[in-house]
């Protein structure tokens, strides 16, 4: 069945059904013993006979590649054993975001383990901006170290490395983002999307290239029999932190990621990270933690410090073993995303004005010194609105701005960005398919959306905001069973999405207004069915009024199920995604 193309919801999306094969679900559900619903949609997200069991069970056995396929990595290896050896100071130079936290307290906490002598190094977000600066690396000269690892930068930083190698410093880069056409020259550059690498795991977060390089180096230990007089550390034990930056940073679940998602949750619901358990606890998780949690819970606090306070907080936090620094840390972080939120609202609110305005595939919102911590934020919020492409910049005194963008499937901001940057349009900036940094002179802007609004018409990119649905289900249908079964296909996230129902013909039994811009109802439908129901973030949208003032109107409701555990029952609750009434133009082609 089809929802044709004219019956626009309230969020103005055409809804799709994703296309069946009845067949392939048949002999999924058969050879593996699944409901049918499951293998539904595992034949709906392309999972073929031969990737289920991968799929189910994910572990890193399966996927976990040899090291040394990668380019340069053995030599990162031999340049890491040389500082162990000489016992050189090393300094690993992260990202202010999740992946770069999560990537610095990944190498901090191993090779701390083996005896280096190592400082993380996370630049100030407002004086130093994004990668590794000249005056930072020479600074980290100047206390002795010999041996810099930049973490989630750096692919594109020459000018500061060659500042870098003058002190008599070597570097070695590990990211995941789109390079230029000449690489930096340092030591080594693990990048899965070096241009030439195969580009089997440019899906990567860098906090996963990380992982693989202390694989590597693991292996290289114990050959040289480093291991037969000390402990040698539990790489698996650091899958937490893997997962937690592989999540928030919206990398494709797949393959190698499902993996460490999967086995990485593993060990964050042993709660042995301290820094992590204290911000669990401070957050209030009392569940077992699942890519939700770490998505929109973990995630935005770790990312705090770097967006409106304290750099390092994040990275400090994840390698603690201080429980009192533990809880300041996780306190603070708590409070900072608070302050996030607000200073969030206030430049989001500016954009939307803006954005509305605006009728090009890509967006372009910018304003005075709006807070570069946010703007990243923004620009994810301005998408998911607008379901376009959108940049947000900051500008400062000078005229010169930084923009954040984030995308949508399909455009691959990146690339876009790496082509302005040789068009001379910015001032510097990189990033992958999903998100983007950039620096750009005011007098520049309206001609870099020209640019990228000429190239996303030219290739003519289906820009059609839809919003995919698995199936249809009754609100009785809605069951703990069900949510239950569901499970089996988690970790849910980008790339597989959490499966998405259409409710036809509810009406709304009581909404009210909770927190500050949530709308909670209570649905029921013609067959007696009553499910408890949630929209985020929609008080000042349509959806959020059509919700708390259409109580007995009959609508067709979008959404996603998600088990909740009160007083020891578990019971479901619906997230809704979308909504249209039910007397706009629907109909059924079989």
């Amino acid at each position: 069945m089809k929802y044709l193309e004219n019956a626009c919801s309230l969020s103005g999306r055409v809804w799709r059904l994703r296309p069946s094969d009845e067949m392939q679900a048949l002999a999924i559900s058969q050879r593996f013993n699944l409901p049918l619903v499951l293998g539904d949609l595992l034949a709906a997200r392309g999972i073929s006979l031969e990737e289920v069991e991968a799929f189910l069970n994910p572990t890193l056995k399966q996927f976990l590649p040899d090291p040394s396929t990668f380019k340069d990595l053995d030599t990162a290896v031999e340049r890491l054993l040389h500082a162990l050896k000489e016992k050189e100071k090393i300094a690993v130079f992260g990202d202010y975001d999740v992946d770069g936290a999560t990537s610095s307290a990944v190498l901090y906490r191993y090779l701390s383990a083996v005896g280096a002598d190592i400082v993380i190094y996370i630049p100030d977000r407002m004086r130093e901006g994004y990668g590794p600066n000249a005056p930072a690396l020479l600074t980290l000269a100047e206390q002795g170290v010999k041996l810099v690892i930049t973490v989630d930068c750096g692919t594109t930083a020459s000018e500061p490395f060659e500042e870098a190698k003058k002190a008599g410093m070597d570097v070695i880069v590990i990211d995941h983002h789109m390079p230029d056409a000449k690489l930096p020259s340092v030591t080594a550059v693990l990048n899965p999307n070096r241009f030439d690498e195969s580009g089997v795991y440019g899906y990567l977060a860098a906090v996963g290239v990380c992982f693989i390089f202390l694989a590597g180096l693991n292996r290289a230990l114990r050959v040289q029999g480093f291991f037969s007089q000390k402990t040698e550390p539990d790489l698996l034990s650091l899958l937490d932190l893997v997962a937690l930056g592989t999540i928030c940073d919206v990398m494709p679940l797949k393959g190698l990621n499902r993996a460490f998602v999967t086995q990485g949750l593993k060990v964050m619901a042993a709660r042995c990270n301290l820094g992590l358990k204290t911000l669990m606890d401070v957050s209030g998780i009392r569940d077992i933690p699942s890519a939700y949690h770490s998505g929109f819970i973990l995630g935005p606090r770790v990312n705090a410090g770097g967006r409106v306070g304290k750099s390092d907080l994040g990275a400090t936090l994840l390698t603690t073993g201080n429980p009192l620094q533990a809880e300041q840390i996780a306190h603070t972080l708590n409070e900072l995303n608070q302050e996030r939120q607000n200073i969030e609202q206030e430049v989001l609110e500016q954009a939307i004005l803006q954005a509305e305005k605006q009728s090009h595939p890509l967006l372009i919102c910018y304003g005075m010194n709006w807070h570069p911590g946010v703007i990243g934020i923004v620009a994810g919020r301005l998408k998911e609105r607008f379901n376009r492409p959108s940049l947000v910049i900051s500008l400062d005194e000078n005229g010169v701005g930084k923009g954040s963008g984030r995308s949508i499937t399909g455009i691959d901001l990146g690339f876009l960005i790496q082509e302005a940057k040789r068009q001379a349009l910015l001032l510097g900036g990189g990033g992958h398919a999903m998100a983007a940094g950039f620096s750009i002179e005011s007098h520049r802007i309206e001609e870099l959306h020209n640019f990228l609004n000429d190239h996303i018409n030219r290739h003519q990119y289906d820009l059609t905001p839809c919003l995919s649905i698995d199936n249809h289900l009754t609100l009785t249908g809605a069951s703990v069973s069900l949510a239950q079964l569901l499970e089996t296909l988690a970790p849910y996230g980008q790339g597989n999405p959490s499966p998405r129902f259409i409710f036809e013909n509810v009406r709304i039994l009581k909404a009210n207004v909770v927190g500050k811009d949530h709308i909670r109802c209570l649905l029921t439908d013609e067959g007696g069915g009553r499910l408890s129901a949630i929209s985020f973030r929609s008080l000042h949208s349509l959806l959020g009024e059509t919700l708390l003032h259409s109580k007995g109107e009959s609508l067709h409701i979008v959404g996603t199920l998600k088990l909740d555990s009160w007083q020891g029952e578990e019971r479901v609750q619906l997230t809704i995604d979308d909504a249209m009434f039910a007397r706009t133009l629907l109909r059924k082609a079989g």
